[in-house]
């Protein structure tokens, strides 16, 4: 276990953060989503591993916890970036709708093609597992979205987030109906989001009210901590505890708006505004390093054989047949004609994983291939790449023309006579 030694892992985990900020340029110049790359390295890595280390290290204790951090981290770093305006209010509910919808109908078309695949997959069981593979992946689509245009940018950061939000939701709806108990049913399921909501807001107004009179300058760290208390404890307390971070993060981006009127004399602006831009900075950081290490293990855990099987193949290319049906009708439907490449965009990613593994026991299907959950995040991921690549070209060749027609006008006018040559 040598190769395993301190130092060893020290300088393993350092080259992996070079790399992944290495694979984030080239993400920016190729379109490439850098997740694939982590997940690659993760590969290699694994064989490198076995190569050496007679029994793998059992990784999905640390899988899953760095999947729930980098899970908050990705969500307060979204919320961090939502302005909530008047005139945005419309964008906000259409990418609410989509994903909502999006959501359901693939979870339903996913959990049918499992049920009458898969051996021995009950319609409860078929749900849990379609849940995870039809929420779209903010860890990969905000950071891909950067060179689209804005209102395009801003669609997709508002329906990842919310997909993510409204899936996790959606996923211990159904594993609580494992075990129905009195107040379990939807208008349990209600009641429980309203008290998120109600207890997010207050957290969110007494976090903010008493770090503001901190005067140390190490706080932000602190803040995150709380933050993370209250989202295990909200879990504890089968909450939707995910409400209870996109809350705070909403809050302190819109103070203005959640301080009105006299309520502004309770808020000391500068230091507010401090807290926003450290805790920004540190979230998005956070967010970079979390990501790349849940990657690059999920790459070392998966079996990479499982994806060479028909029956894999098949159930895969039909899942995201569907999910791309749904959502061509969606965006049609909501946006008219101008639905490229934001039909194309539609990866799986981390909460996809973090949900697999946290299916219940009593709910698992051993003739379930976890090859499945592979083939659907390399093709999703892949069919995104190429559609960033083509519009990233087909506005280069928009640029190109504009550049050649401006080149013109400006030789025609260099050649028209002057008022002194007249």
């Amino acid at each position: 276990m040598e190769i395993l030694s301190s130092y060893n892992v020290i300088i393993a985990a350092s080259v992996i953060i070079v790399l992944s900020f290495w694979f984030n340029g080239i993400s920016k110049k190729t379109n490439i989503p850098s997740v694939l790359m982590l997940i690659v390295l993760g590969v290699i890595l694994q064989y490198v591993l076995k190569y050496f280390v007679p029994t793998m290290p059992d990784l999905d204790g640390t899988l899953e916890v760095l999947g729930i951090v980098g899970l908050i981290m990705i969500v307060l770093e979204a919320a961090l970036e939502l302005e909530l305006k008047r005139e945005k209010l419309v964008p906000i509910l259409k990418s609410m709708a989509i994903a909502l919808l999006g959501l359901v109908a693939s979870a339903w078309i996913a959990a049918l093609i499992l049920y009458q695949f898969i051996p021995n997959m009950t319609m409860q069981s078929a749900w849990l597992y379609a849940t995870p593979l039809s929420i779209l992946s903010s860890a990969i689509i905000i950071p891909s979205v950067s060179g689209l245009k804005e209102s395009k940018k801003e669609f997709h950061i508002y329906e990842s987030t919310f997909s993510d939000i409204m899936g996790i939701m959606m996923f211990y709806f159904l594993t609580s109906r494992l075990h129905p108990t009195e107040g379990s049913g939807v208008a349990g399921f209600a009641g429980t989001t309203l008290l998120t909501i109600a207890i997010a807001l207050i957290a969110s107004y007494a976090i903010i009210l008493v770090f503001q009179k901190i005067k140390s300058q190490a706080k932000q760290f602190l803040l995150i901590a709380v933050l993370l208390l209250l989202y295990a404890i909200g879990k504890k307390m089968h909450l939707s505890s995910l409400i209870i971070i996109l809350i705070f993060g909403l809050v302190i981006a819109n103070v203005k708006l959640f301080f009105p009127g006299k309520m502004k004399v309770f808020l000391e602006h500068d230091k507010i505004s401090q807290i926003y831009h450290e805790l920004h900075i540190i979230t998005l950081e956070t967010a970079f390093v979390v990501r790349t290490f849940f990657f690059v293990i999920f790459g070392i855990t998966i079996a990479i054989t499982s994806l060479f099987s028909l029956s894999v193949a098949l159930v895969s290319i039909l899942i995201i047949l569907s999910i791309y049906a749904i959502r061509f009708v969606l965006l049609r439907t909501f946006f008219g004609k101008d639905i490229l490449p934001q039909l194309f965009i539609a990866p799986r990613g981390l909460i996809t994983v973090l949900l697999f593994y946290a299916i219940p026991q009593e709910a698992e299907i051993e003739t379930f291939e976890s090859g499945i959950l592979l083939f659907v995040i390399i093709a999703t991921s892949l069919i995104m790449t190429w559609a960033m690549i083509k519009d990233k070209k087909k506005m280069g060749s928009m640029l190109d023309e504009l550049e050649e027609e401006y080149e013109a006008r400006e030789e025609a006018y260099e050649g028209e006579p002057t008022l002194e040559e007249e």
